[in-house]
């Protein structure tokens, strides 16, 4: 993921702060519990394609 690119990002329905998680190939939302994904190098930055944490899921 582009360092550039991940400063610049922010979560679109919190506009918080994303963190990448290398792992799962996600942006992840912690004050949204959200996670978007990346495909193809792009993220998708849509609430309807991204995946809800679950409670016990941890958040690096």
């Amino acid at each position: 993921m582009d360092v550039k690119l991940l400063q610049i990002l922010v979560c679109p329905v919190t506009k918080g702060p994303l963190v990448y998680n290398k792992t799962t190939n996600e942006l992840i939302s912690k004050s949204a519990r959200l996670a978007y994904p990346v495909r193809d190098g792009i993220p998708v930055m849509l609430e309807d394609e991204a995946r809800k944490l679950a409670d016990d899921e941890e958040i690096a």
